[in-house]
């Protein structure tokens, strides 16, 4: 029987750059686009050989890119050999490696779960990797076939449907440096597939149960544990593909969902990769850990912080991909570093700056929270008010409780201006093109929309997206129709605090809803 887990992408509001380094906090929202893994067995019965011989067959699909890889796991150290001609997924081999070593060493000495275990695998393992429309670039199917760019049109696209590759810029080589192999949107495609595999393995292997999309009620105490189980080895799987120890915010969102997060003490998956120096680095520049390195990360004390977190009442996301191929984050992230490493006195100026811009960015929101919750029908009235008229100090008429109301918004709106214009100064100081400024131009031109609380680029910026969060669902369509004219295509994606889950079956089972009688309100 097929296992299905899913895990959703990511739209980081606050926090870039500055969630690397603790105790700066980024505010991260999962979305609906969502990376589905389903593993299957790959034999009807236990291959003989594969018994004799100790290793399992692993076969991974990933219809969207049209690709089909063979690996042998080994069952003695559950290492990937892959025997196939084509480049393989390194993210998709250690989430596997990570989620089956983790699997022997939760399972412990139990006789009859070691047994089935062990006769799971050898069955082998069919993986097929699905990803949601949302995560890459559509724009040149939706140009060919003479449709407007709104989400729409990208609904009407069949489900999961192949990736197109971006084409060099030969007239801009500033740019093309910043751009990847793939055109993607920005919403952490990799961690999302990360988490999904390796959710979906642990299932498959009965090591673990994940929370169901049905809404099904999990003993809580139970959850925590898998739920952190499947966390630390999605950002152990995730760092080992990256080669290096990142912030983790993508992953744990992908986990969890929306949240405000502080990110782990590196020295959490560094001082396993010490601990055990067979974790030796690959030609690829990736590493893999043995079990004795997952059987300490298990036990580690995941120092992250979470809060569970979502967007006020009645404010909504909106994204739009500008269709620039999208950013290569990693490059971006590398040259901040490097310029705060060499400009360390101007660079510390604009990062005590930025942090005090996000705090009253989480502020803003956490008062429009607090009083969405005491005074549910003043807030909704305010907000109404400020669909239609601008959001300004002309809207506060005396010190009452709609006066508090505006100044939240108000209080959001200026901070959210404060955080753009030092990434800006940021990303100008390091050479990197955070809020370039085709993108400046169109986002100034959004924020001046009635009913747009505010917008910008989101995690680290370039030509990945945009996003804004807008008052009302119906001030969508009127972003949505200035976006298409700047030749911006908005996405379908919306906020889902939702993490990883179970699903109830393979997503391509669902029937496509015809394009007129898709809403996405």
């Amino acid at each position: 029987m097929a296992v299905v887990v899913s895990a959703p992408g990511k739209v980081l509001i606050t926090g870039a750059y500055l969630v690397l380094e603790r105790p700066n906090a980024g505010l991260v929202l999962s979305t609906s686009a969502r990376f589905f893994a389903i593993v299957k067995p790959l034999y009807e019965l236990p291959a003989t050989e594969s018994w004799l011989w100790s290793w399992a067959d692993i076969k991974v699909l990933s219809p969207q890119l049209q690709k089909e890889t063979s690996y042998k796991l080994c069952l003695r150290d559950f290492s990937l050999q892959k025997v196939s001609s084509d480049t393989g997924n390194t993210f998709v081999e250690q989430s596997v490696q990570a989620a089956v070593s983790a699997g022997k060493i939760i399972i412990g000495d139990d006789h009859d779960k070691k047994d089935a275990f062990q006769k799971l695998l050898l069955r082998g393992l069919e993986i097929t990797i699905l990803g949601s429309n949302d995560f890459y670039s559509y724009r040149r199917q939706i140009e060919a076939a003479c449709l407007p760019l709104v989400a729409k049109s990208l609904a009407s696209l069949p489900q999961f449907s192949l990736i197109t590759s971006n084409q060099p810029d030969a007239g801009n080589l500033d740019k093309s440096s910043w751009v990847p192999e793939v055109a993607k949107t920005g919403l952490g495609s990799s961690a999302a597939m990360t988490t999904a595999v390796v959710g979906a393995t642990l299932v498959y292997l009965g090591i673990v149960k994940l929370p169901h999309n049905s809404g099904d009620v999990m003993n809580l105490e139970e959850m925590k544990s898998t739920l952190d189980i499947v966390h630390a080895l999605s950002q152990t799987a995730h760092c080992a593909a990256q080669g290096k120890v990142g912030s983790g915010f993508d992953i744990s969102a992908a986990v969890y969902g929306s949240q405000r997060y502080v990110r782990f003490s590196p020295t959490v998956i560094s001082a396993a990769q010490e601990h055990h120096r067979a974790s030796a680095l690959q030609a690829s520049g990736s590493y893999t850990l043995s079990a004795e390195a997952i059987k300490i990360l298990l036990d580690e004390d995941w120092d992250c912080e979470r809060q569970d977190y979502s967007l006020p009442s009645s404010l909504f996301l909106i994204l739009g991909e500008p269709g620039f191929g999208g950013s290569h984050t990693p490059s971006m992230v590398g040259a901040v570093q490097k310029w705060r490493k060499k400009e360390a006195e101007s660079a510390d100026i604009i990062w005590k700056k930025l942090s005090f811009a996000n705090i009253g960015v989480e502020e803003g929101f956490r008062d429009l929270k607090d009083l969405s919750l005491k005074h549910k029908d003043d807030y909704e009235d305010v907000l109404e008010d400020c669909r239609s008229e601008a959001v300004d100090q002309g809207l506060i008429r005396e010190s009452d409780i709609r006066g508090k109301i505006v100044l939240a918004l108000l209080k959001t709106r200026q901070a959210f201006e404060e955080v753009r214009c030092l990434l800006r100064e940021m990303g100008e100081a390091a050479g990197v093109p955070i809020e370039p400024p085709s993108q400046r131009a169109l986002l100034d031109e959004t924020m001046n929309i009635r009913g747009v609380l505010f917008a910008g680029v989101p995690g680290a910026g370039g030509f990945d997206a945009v996003f804004a969060v807008v008052i009302g669902a119906s001030t969508r369509d009127i972003v949505e129709k200035e976006w298409c004219s700047r030749g911006v295509m908005t996405l379908c994606v919306k906020e889902d605090p939702r993490g990883v889950q179970i699903e109830d079956s393979d997503p391509r089972d669902v029937v496509s809803l015809p394009l007129n009688s898709l809403t996405l309100n």
